[in-house]
């Protein structure tokens, strides 16, 4: 029986899918094994192709954010793109997405988890490095005491930035 977590991985590489398919672009899901990259897109011309990279949650957890990994600090392609999917608290709630190139997510990726080192941990302690990342819409507690670069609101921008996908002439 498949997890609850390949299940909604599922549901938000599908959904993607739907939406790219709604704005006239061909898409396809990628071949399993094929790394970085979940939905191949084309114009309908064949002439421009992009990646994306889908990260699904639900509103579960304190931070509403989405896993991922050190690696992603590093992928970076004028062609990858990553679509997060928020499916919400129920399956009533309509989902939401955000478009972001992967320079961007790097940046902001490699820039927080660099900015939560600096900060003390539970009783002051000095954090442990990990190959976790989190990728949310408010930073706050990774630079507390200092100003937050990334604050509640910030990743508004790409809600539904399905324009930022360079597949337009």
């Amino acid at each position: 029986m498949p997890s609850q977590s390949t299940l909604l991985g599922a549901a938000g590489e599908h959904f993607v899918m739907c939406e790219l398919l709604r704005r006239n672009y061909i898409a396809s899901l990628a071949s399993d094994g094929v790394p970085n990259t979940d939905i191949l897109v084309t114009d309908v011309a064949g002439q421009r192709m992009c990646s994306i990279q889908v990260k699904s949650r639900r509103a579960i957890g304190r931070d509403g954010g989405w896993h991922m990994k050190a690696k992603h600090e590093n992928l970076i392609s004028d062609r990858l793109y990553y679509c997060f999917v928020d499916f919400g608290k129920s399956p009533e709630e309509q989902p939401k997405a955000y478009i972001l190139p992967s320079a961007i997510v790097a940046k902001v990726l490699a820039e927080t988890y660099s900015a939560w080192l600096r900060t003390p941990g539970h009783n002051d302690r000095k954090r442990k490095e990990t190959a976790m990342r989190r990728f949310v819409p408010d930073y706050d507690y990774a630079y507390r005491p200092n100003p937050n670069p990334y604050p509640q609101g910030w990743l508004e921008q790409y809600h539904e930035a399905w324009h930022l996908l360079p597949l337009e002439g």
